[in-house]
């Protein structure tokens, strides 16, 4: 075996290594995190998942490269190797996908929340400060207009309830596509490793 060989297949190595270990951490803690509803490590997950996939595609090109150089690409582990590999590119991309929607439906749901908090904190004392006391000629017609304000201020709360009901079922929803897709992805990179090591 010559040195460009040797490189080639030792960078194919390397980047097996260094690649899909962080890969298949990053999707198994995925799911974990969504269901804590921790957006930041999320983010950095969906980052760490996207980034190593994109450098995992450098081992499907060192693989072919060092087939090419022993002839060996016409041998059937081989070609079963490649195919699932690309099968485990396609379910990853399709697991990235699935954090970003976990992510966008995760995010908004703290901002209203804490977002109307704020607002009946501020508005709430400023509208008792500066609003003149009512004659008593005029009080009955006061508490009769400030009803449908009263009424919806009040629907506010269901609807950000709602909102956020529907941001936990869409982030469960997520949750158990991406931990189904990444056990999958798992099995493919072992039987991978079986096939690379045994070479029926």
């Amino acid at each position: 075996m010559s040195f460009t060989d040797k490189l080639i297949l030792w960078l194919h190595i390397a980047f097996a290594i260094f690649t899909i270990g962080p890969i298949a951490l990053a999707i198994s803690s995925t799911p974990r995190y969504i269901r804590r509803r921790d957006v930041a490590i999320l983010r950095y997950l969906s980052r760490i998942t996207l980034g190593f996939t994109a450098a995992a595609l450098l081992v499907l090109v060192f693989g072919i490269a060092a087939g090419e150089e022993d002839h060996d690409l016409s041998r059937p582990w081989l070609t079963v190797a490649m195919t699932l590999f690309v099968v485990a590119i396609v379910l990853l991309a399709l697991i990235i996908r699935d954090q970003r929607r976990a992510l966008r439906a995760l995010a908004p749901a703290d901002v209203p929340l804490t977002g109307g908090r704020a607002a009946s904190e501020t508005v709430v004392p400023a509208s008792a400060d500066t609003a003149p006391q009512p004659e008593p000629a005029l009080a009955t017609a006061g508490a009769a207009d400030s009803g449908p304000a009263s009424t919806g201020a009040g629907s506010a709360e269901p609807g950000a309830a709602a909102t956020a009901g529907v941001a936990a079922h869409v982030a469960s929803v997520e949750h158990g596509r991406i931990a189904a897709m990444g056990g999958v992805v798992n099995l493919i990179w072992l039987v991978i490793l079986v096939l690379m090591v045994w070479r029926p």
